[in-house]
């Protein structure tokens, strides 16, 4: 393997014909020049020049060199400035993996604010609930996951190969339709509602509803589940059951027939960013993680 460094001095000595000539151009000393091209012969094994005269004349293993030196620089060039447009954020592309509320509220302030600023990055979304999302993220499916827990979930994606940046704690709500007999009131507590029917949402939000109401002294009647935000109002609406459902959802979806109201005892899960740890130095994925904050900050009325 030869240093890209002797093939630039090597091609200018080619174009000019001498080594003197090659380090008047280069701005190198004579000695340099010659000092560089031996180090390059040593590395390929075999001389590259002869003497003729005073003149240099290429030998075959030079002649071949010489063939492909223009092409070996020019993809190194052509590399050295698709990187940098990479470091300067000129160009790049993120992966996200986000649970749907994250994708429908955090994810489009931070695109629109990259985008505004970084019109070459590039940025693919997809949806996955935790922890199937952090799973993705090991698996190196995406460079960015967007997650959630709860303060009582077993399941905390944080560890040693996992960089972490909080955004922030979303706070449960309880989903009545309008004609509820709680309706009126301004916050409902969980174990007013023991014998209610119920709409529950994802694995972990499952779980943790269920937990919350066992804390509250009850097993609550489950009749329907869905990871579907918009099916939970409209159930919800059709009075067919009632949900506890993050206060994030209700920042883009809110059904005219469905009023939220805060329960008690107050609960909320805590939403993060999460990284591969050492890729979040990576420029885009740095950019992408900052505008999270931005957004969650912007959300949080921070």
């Amino acid at each position: 393997m030869f240093d890209s460094r002797h093939v630039r001095v090597f091609d200018e000595v080619v174009r000019t014909g001498s080594f003197a000539a090659a380090a008047r151009s280069l701005g190198y000393t004579q000695p340099a020049i010659s000092q560089q091209m031996k180090a390059l012969e040593r590395s390929v094994g075999t001389p590259l020049f002869v003497r003729v005269g005073r003149g240099l004349r290429l030998t075959d293993a030079g002649q071949v060199l010489a063939q492909h030196a223009a092409g070996i620089l020019g993809t190194i060039s052509a590399a050295q400035q698709q990187m940098t447009a990479i470091t300067r954020l000129k160009t790049g592309r993120v992966r996200v993996c986000a649970f749907p509320s994250a994708s429908a509220t955090l994810v489009p302030s931070a695109v629109a604010a990259i985008k505004t600023r970084h019109p070459g990055i590039r940025v693919e979304l997809f949806d996955a609930e935790p922890p199937d999302s952090v799973e993705a993220l090991r698996r190196g499916e995406c460079d960015i996951t967007l997650a959630f827990t709860y303060d009582a979930s077993s399941e905390q994606p944080e560890s040693d190969d996992l960089y972490k940046v909080s955004l922030l704690n979303d706070p449960l709500i309880v989903l009545l339709p309008k004609g509820h007999a709680l309706a009126r009131r301004r916050t409902v507590e969980l174990a007013q509602l023991a014998d209610e029917r119920w709409i529950a949402g994802c694995v972990r939000c499952r779980s943790h509803f269920i937990e919350s109401c066992a804390t509250a002294g009850f097993e609550p009647h489950i009749d329907f589940t869905t990871d579907d935000n918009l099916a939970v109002q409209s159930l919800v609406a059709a009075g067919t059951g009632i949900a506890v459902m993050p206060s994030m959802v209700q920042s883009f979806i809110r059904h005219p027939k469905v009023v939220s109201r805060p329960v008690i005892p107050v609960d909320s899960r805590t939403v993060a960013a999460y990284a591969l740890a050492g890729h979040h130095n990576i420029p885009v994925t740095r950019l992408m993680m900052e505008a999270l904050q931005v957004a969650a900050d912007e959300m949080s009325g921070k």
